[in-house]
């Protein structure tokens, strides 16, 4: 029961992922593009596209992932997503320039969530 709860969670979490990943697009694509510099929309479409390629990672996770290894596998994409993705979206929004600190620590985080899924996957086989 308690299993289920947490994939019923994570799934959710997933979707919104998912989701914001669709909005956040949307919303540069038609309501920034007049008004962020090139720079800046570059920033955002970058933030978008790991956004959606990392929401995709937690589909995978949430679906495949087993064991510890795969929850955190869903923690890592889920973090990196708030960290890369987010703090890109503040530096395009014209964020101060240390936001960008945190940056590096949400591609680590994608990079352990892949790490972590690709340890549950082979775990599944055993």
């Amino acid at each position: 029961m308690l299993r289920q709860a947490v994939n019923a969670r994570a799934g959710l979490l997933a979707g919104a992922a998912g989701a914001s990943a669709v909005l956040l697009g949307a919303f540069g694509a038609h309501a920034l593009r007049a008004v962020l510099d090139a720079r800046s929309f570059e920033l955002w479409h970058t933030a978008v596209d790991y956004h959606v390629w990392h929401a995709l990672a937690l589909v995978l996770a949430v679906g495949l992932g087993r064991g510890r290894s795969g929850r955190l596998a869903v923690r890592a994409f889920a973090s990196g997503i708030v960290l890369f993705s987010g703090s890109l979206y503040a530096l395009a929004l014209g964020a101060p320039r240390w936001v960008g600190i945190i940056t590096p620590f949400g591609g680590l985080a994608f990079v352990c969530g892949w790490i972590a899924l690709g340890l549950s996957l082979g775990q599944r086989e055993g």
